[in-house]
């Protein structure tokens, strides 16, 4: 695997190194070793799976407070997404900064978010499926979001959102109270 790095301290793409033939190719979707190595997370504790049926259809951005922070690695094996994460974490120099890549299922590429990011995605195409490695378990009590055309991060979609759910829809902004009262409970 080869791991580069984002404009975003501590997150990264992933890219995978294929070995094949004329019968087609091997890649590890995960090292221990690798990920160790680079000084990235090695345990996850849940895979996830989605499948979203429309182009342009937005999911996220979330997040889990700690203790049930989560570090995730995503991959669309099927179709194409923008998927986009954005820095909360207060004392980062990276924090409010977002960043967004597209992955899809020829290029292979995955998004590594680390602890104290929101992350979401957009769809390129219709019928996307993706992959999520995750190392928390999912905890509704600590789940949050933040609102995806946020004026503060500014984030720049390469196609308009047409579909959501109602809660991505209505995550507030990096500005509301709700979220300068979680910044205090440190996102790290």
């Amino acid at each position: 695997m080869k791991f580069h790095e984002t404009p975003l301290h501590g997150a990264y793409l992933i890219e995978l190194e294929r070995r094949g033939d004329d019968r087609g190719f091997f890649a590890r979707f995960f090292c221990e070793k690798e990920f160790g190595a680079a000084g990235l997370e090695t345990r996850f504790v849940q895979i996830n799976n989605s499948l979203t049926g429309s182009r342009g259809t937005l999911r996220g951005l979330h997040y889990q407070l700690p203790p049930s922070a989560e570090v995730k690695v995503v991959r669309a094996v099927k179709g194409a997404l923008w998927d986009v994460i954005v820095d909360l974490r207060a004392g980062s120099p990276t924090y409010r900064k977002w960043f967004g890549a597209e992955l899809n299922e020829d290029n292979r590429r995955m998004m590594y978010v680390p602890r104290g990011f929101a992350h979401g995605f957009v769809t390129l195409t219709d019928s996307v499926e993706a992959l999520y490695l995750d190392s928390a378990f999912y905890d509704p009590g600590a789940e949050r979001g933040l609102r995806w055309d946020d004026p503060a991060v500014a984030i720049e979609w390469p196609v308009q959102p047409q579909e959501m759910s109602e809660k991505d829809r209505n995550w507030p902004d990096l500005e509301s109270e709700f979220h300068q009262t979680e910044a205090m409970r440190g996102l790290t």
